[in-house]
């Protein structure tokens, strides 16, 4: 059976609104749509890091509670757990402060199997950070060469804007890896000072990957293939929180693939239709984890979803 891997952080957000902590929820980009997939049942591993403390002992429950192999979370002991503090605006979108005490050796950890046609998600700056990047290229190459099938969220912040021109190369060689790009017209702005994902597509991505989406918060999504070039419209909603808006609607396009099929070799060929009802799962994943202050789809939203 096909699995899904995640590669990226684990973090503790605790959520403000109104200057009052309102939740405190595991999280991280990729994590957040990882605990999605698994309360759908599919079969789901995280590649991850925690502290040896009370918080990096929740994020390790929690995984295991929402059906999570945590058997390859590297637990270091010299530091501690990251957490964010999210405070929501008027539009309920967060604007973080971290607190991250990490030690020098990290993400010593025995990678999972990987076999042919799983998923791999990766993405936000945890697949960039210099201090990392030897053992995630480590792991992509292993990945690539048992034939995953590589979906990089891009999800890089505004925080690390004045560091785009020197990870420039490995953004590049991380659309190499890729399969599917998905990036917000925020992302692009934040990394090439580009807003258009058109001009984005043609002149940063093609070359290296063939499949890009662009997600702009609650404006149109657009797709981009060799064949198929489409804008999709999104149904506005009241928010009550945006966190993991954007690492849900990587949650359903990885859940569309699997559910329609998808393998390596068919990225390319993919059709229009199929494309319209994965991105539908995207939509409707990031909707729903709008309407709560979960950074994952309910366990109800799962159980009642997956008898659709």
């Amino acid at each position: 059976m096909r699995k899904v891997i995640g590669i990226g952080e684990t973090i503790l957000d605790i959520i403000f609104k109104n200057e009052q902590p309102t939740a405190a929820v595991p999280g991280g980009s990729t994590f957040n749509g990882i605990i999605s997939l698994g309360r759908l049942g599919l079969p789901v591993t995280m590649i991850t890091e925690t502290g040896n403390d009370r918080v990096g002992q929740t994020i390790k429950n929690f995984m295991t509670e929402n059906g999570i192999d945590n058997n390859h979370v590297c637990v270091y002991e010299d530091g501690r757990t990251a957490i964010s503090l999210a405070y929501l605006n008027e539009r309920n979108d967060a604007e973080y402060t971290f607190y991250k005490d990490y030690p020098n050796a990290r993400l010593n950890v025995e990678w999972p199997e990987v076999n042919k046609d799983d998923i791999v998600m990766m993405g936000s700056y945890f697949v960039l950070n210099p201090a990392l990047r030897a053992k995630v290229k480590e792991f992509l190459d292993y990945a690539r060469k048992r034939e995953a099938l590589i979906y990089y969220d891009i999800n890089f912040r505004s925080s690390h804007s004045s560091e785009a021109i020197k990870l420039y190369g490995t953004i590049l060689e991380n659309f190499e890896y890729a399969d599917i790009v998905r990036g917000s017209t925020e992302d692009f702005h934040n990394m090439f000072n580009l807003s258009d994902p058109e001009i984005v597509y043609q002149k940063e991505v093609a070359f290296y990957c063939k499949q890009m989406l662009c997600t702009d918060a609650d404006g149109e999504i657009s797709l981009f293939s060799p064949r198929i070039k489409k804008k999709y419209q999104v149904n506005k909603i009241e928010t009550v929180s945006t966190i993991g808006a954007g690492d849900n609607f990587n949650a359903g396009i990885v859940f569309g693939l699997m559910t329609e099929g998808i393998k390596r070799d068919d990225i390319d060929s993919i059709t229009e239709a199929q494309w319209d009802r994965i991105i539908q799962h995207g939509q409707a994943f990031a909707a729903e984890v709008c309407q709560s202050f979960n950074n994952s789809i309910s366990k109800s939203f799962a159980e009642n979803y997956g008898r659709k």
